[in-house]
């Protein structure tokens, strides 16, 4: 009959009535019993939103009928299906029960194979009905924020920009190191707006030779070159209406940049070999994880086309400074390729989530998803294992300071936390701790004192510099 997972309440002031159904309904449910239904509405009001599977109540009832208690159950919880019940059927009553929202109707007396069917089905609605609004969230999730899973602050920076930003034709910029999502990003901010409709149209400027590149973003004539024997749209042409991703634009050549700068600028682009400008209607949306201000510096990026591109900056933060986010992502990743490679493998064991998140994880969320991938793949029981998984290298300096910042510690604690890790580091050599710190070594010693590194003696200093001379 039932899955042993569902839940069911029975309500009725019947005792009697009420164990008999629990009985039979106990050996494949879990059955919770309310002699009242006001009771019941009490439990609902408490009980999480996919806590409750069916409910069985009986109609005539003190306090509350159970027509008055399907409607203000509907209320509560719409998509848990209602069974009434009562001794004084009739087809007038058997309508007023179904349009206060219940599944079904029952007559006493009933037979229990009469019950058991209508159970069943009223479960089985219910799957549906489950199924139904998972495939809908997933169908949303995918066409909006695309596969970007996190709860840290700089991650829900990250979607409240991309909500706000989704709705204007203003041109973003998003800056974070390879293998962070910003392709993914870029997506979302398309999904959301009002050019969802229209084409998205990516292309890595990295992986067009700078010959050719002017050609594939803008088109180019027939007879324009040699090879050219037809007239070629262009890739800003393709995405009329629509959005152009143009990522890793911090590797364009100067020449392409100002080409670049005058299509956004004029709203118009001229196909190699040309003579005539055409009109488009694009949002363009670029990325880079190069610094482009050093760039400008450096004369390697035009300062004009860069604050053409960065009206509103999107800063994706590295997985390494985001360090809860990695077991949303890691299971995200495990359900998604357990799924397409149909694996028995359903969860992480405490062991092996603790080794992901001490990870340096410099590839980002592109190396996360291609390790859990593989270890899907490869793992022979239901839960992954430290095992499975690569070996976790020596966190580095700049994972240490970001792991304690999430933990939000004072200053004074956040200096003895890497104090004691450069310490760690240089072997208790004060003089090399010393000169990475930024401090002298009497500094030095008195906040080992301070921290309780060493007992505080006076002898300390002179230990110490015996000690470096060695």
């Amino acid at each position: 009959m039932a899955d042993a997972q569902k839940h069911i309440l029975v309500v009725d002031d019947d005792a009697a009535m009420r164990s008999l159904l629990s009985d039979f309904l106990s050996h494949e449910a879990r059955v919770t019993e309310f002699p009242l239904a006001t009771q019941a509405l009490e439990y609902l009001r408490r009980a999480g939103p996919d806590d409750v599977d069916l409910i069985i109540s009986d109609i005539n009832m003190p306090e509350m009928t159970g027509t008055d208690f399907a409607a203000q159950s509907r209320e509560l919880r719409p998509k848990v299906p209602i069974i009434l019940i009562t001794a004084f059927g009739s087809i007038e009553s058997a309508i007023v029960a179904i349009r206060k929202g219940a599944f079904d109707y029952i007559v006493k007396p009933f037979k229990l194979t009469e019950i058991g069917v209508t159970v069943e089905r009223a479960l089985r609605f219910r799957e549906l009905e489950t199924e139904n609004r998972r495939l809908k969230r997933a169908i949303q999730h995918s066409n909006s924020f695309s596969d970007i899973v996190g709860k840290s602050p700089g991650m829900q920076q990250v979607f409240d920009l991309v909500s706000r930003v989704s709705q204007a034709t203003a041109n973003v910029l998003i800056m974070g190191e390879s293998g962070t999502g910003k392709e993914r990003v870029a997506r979302a901010i398309h999904n959301l707006g009002p050019r969802a409709k229209k084409a998205f149209v990516a292309i890595n400027c990295t992986a067009i030779p700078e010959t050719l590149l002017e050609s594939e973003l803008f088109g180019h004539a027939k007879g324009s070159f040699t090879g050219a024997i037809g007239r070629k749209r262009g890739l800003f042409e393709e995405a009329e209406g629509g959005t152009i991703f143009l990522d890793e634009i911090g590797d364009m050549d100067a020449s392409m940049q100002a080409k670049l700068l005058r299509v956004i600028q004029e709203r118009k682009i001229r196909a190699v070999g040309d003579t005539v400008d055409k009109t488009i209607d694009v949002r363009v949306i670029a990325a880079t994880h190069k610094d482009l201000k050093a760039a400008i510096k450096d004369g390697r990026f035009r300062e004009d086309l860069y604050y053409r591109l960065s009206v509103i900056p999107i800063v994706i933060p590295p997985l390494r400074h985001r360090p809860e986010d990695i077991p949303l992502l890691a299971e995200y990743f495990l359900e998604k390729y357990a799924a397409a490679n149909g694996s028995k493998v359903t969860g992480f064991s405490p062991d092996a989530m603790r080794h992901l998140v001490q990870m340096s994880w410099e590839g980002n969320v592109r190396e996360l998803e291609n390790v859990i991938e593989r270890a899907v793949v490869l793992c022979r029981t239901e839960k992954i294992e430290p095992a499975d998984l690569p070996r976790a290298e020596t966190s580095d300096a700049d994972t240490i300071l970001a792991q304690a910042t999430a933990q939000m510690p004072t200053l004074d604690e956040l200096e003895r936390r890497y104090m004691k890790f450069v310490l760690e580091k240089t072997g208790g050599r004060k003089e090399k701790a010393a000169q990475i710190l930024g401090v002298n070594r009497r500094t030095l010693y008195r906040k080992e004192r301070e921290y309780g590194f060493v007992d505080a003696s006076p002898h300390d200093e002179e230990d110490e510099d015996l000690h470096d001379e060695v």
